[in-house]
């Protein structure tokens, strides 16, 4: 089960999204046949290009009609349900369709059933969603996640004349999301895109902490200069992504606290959740020697662990604020070592194995158990590991 991290600093659009998805590594020949299977008028040609020097993948759909439809919600609808896609892929995409509906309707004064869509109603918004909502089925994505919307800024030629960014249906589709306007005065967030993201998104966050596989990056429509017009989709496992986990710092000094009650605080912190606790050597005001207390904790924890510093030491005071921190995937491998099982964490960074280290206590079992040196039981069990992991 996998997730999507939409790095949408510079907008979104549907043909970006589905650029991005290819991109991933999708396979381009079945999303060919299974576009066709809508029969449409379109002609869909998937490339690679750049855009201010950076590689990202094309795609352009191209409209063989001389004129562009004006459809209703029934009509997207019929062709949804009509369409040889899972339920899944309809579900989606009658969600976001509905969803550019309800915008129409609401910022031209009228209803679902009589507001009517010009571009985003158009045969290459049914490819752009469609294709969005298939290729995200066949990658596994399961949930969807966004940073902040980059907007824009200037003027858009629409079907009801000139329009300022964002557009209305656009601004409508994100009154729930966070956005902003930077670095170029164009239209960076079409309302397909808006659509799509505001639909399937989970939650908007700036870049979370996670682990990821592989980027997919689908080109925009213009190539502006110092400014790569490219959607980023990261993807990686579901429980590889963290978009709610913050990470606070909890500090203390403490200058008149017996050293054997913080030593003590330290075990009970990490037992009320701290992600790690430790004690620093200061010197105070007037020279007088302390102990800087520290911990790391994930912000649900706050409230509790500040509680327990109060309570077991004697603090009068503290700071916390969020840091940032980048962690590495992790995993656990169990090996035998003189028929005593050691656990081995095993670190990764960007795909290559960095750091093998053996769980200290059960090396220390094992070595209590056999009379051997633990350091002994330690080289062992990176020895077993690397024979049962070579190549």
């Amino acid at each position: 089960m996998k997730y999507a991290y939409f790095d949408t600093s510079s907008g979104i659009s549907g043909d970006m999204t589905l650029g991005a998805l290819l991109d991933l590594g999708a396979d381009e020949e079945v999303f060919q046949k299974k576009m066709d299977s809508l029969n449409l008028p379109v002609e869909i040609g998937i490339k690679e290009t750049q855009r201010s020097s950076l590689r990202a993948l094309k795609v352009d759909v191209s409209v063989q009609r001389k004129k562009h439809l004006s459809r209703k919600w029934t009509d997207i609808e019929k062709t949804i349900e009509k369409s040889l896609f899972s339920e899944t892929v309809k579900k989606r995409a009658a969600l976001i369709f509905k969803n550019l509906f309800k915008a129409e309707a609401k910022v031209h004064g009228t209803d679902l059933a009589t507001a009517h869509l010009h571009e985003a109603g158009a045969d290459d918004a049914i490819i752009d969603i469609m294709g969005t909502c298939f290729l995200a089925e066949q990658l596994d994505i399961k949930e969807f996640h966004s940073s902040p919307l980059n907007l824009g800024g200037g003027y858009v030629q629409a079907a009801h004349g000139i329009l300022p960014v964002p557009a209305p249906a656009v601004a409508e589709l994100l009154k729930s999301a966070p956005v902003y306007s930077a670095h170029v005065k164009e239209e960076l967030v079409t309302p397909t895109g808006a659509a799509i993201i505001v639909s399937l998104a989970k939650g908007f966050s700036p870049f979370p902490e996670l682990s990821y596989e592989k980027i997919g990056c689908g080109a925009g429509g213009r190539d502006f200069r110092g400014f790569p017009n490219i959607l980023r989709v990261f993807y990686g496992d579901v429980s590889e992504h963290r978009p709610d986990k913050k990470i606070y710092q909890i500090e203390a000094n403490i200058d008149d606290s017996n050293p054997q009650i913080i030593a003590a605080f330290l075990e009970k912190a990490l037992k009320k959740g701290a992600l790690d606790a430790f004690l620093t050597p200061v010197v105070m005001k007037k020279n007088r020697l302390a102990t800087k207390l520290t911990i790391l904790t994930e912000s649900n924890r706050i409230d509790s662990l500040t509680a327990l510093v109060f309570e077991e030491t004697s603090s009068i005071g503290l700071r916390y604020f969020p840091v940032n921190r980048q962690v590495l995937k992790r995993k656990k491998v169990n090996v035998k070592v003189m028929g005593e099982t050691i656990s081995i964490k095993v670190a990764e960074f960007k795909g290559k194995l960095i750091n093998i280290q053996p769980e200290f206590s059960d090396c220390k079992r094992a070595a209590d158990k056999k009379d051997v040196p633990i350091k002994r039981i330690m080289e062992m069990a990176v020895s077993e590991f690397s024979s049962v992991n070579k190549g």
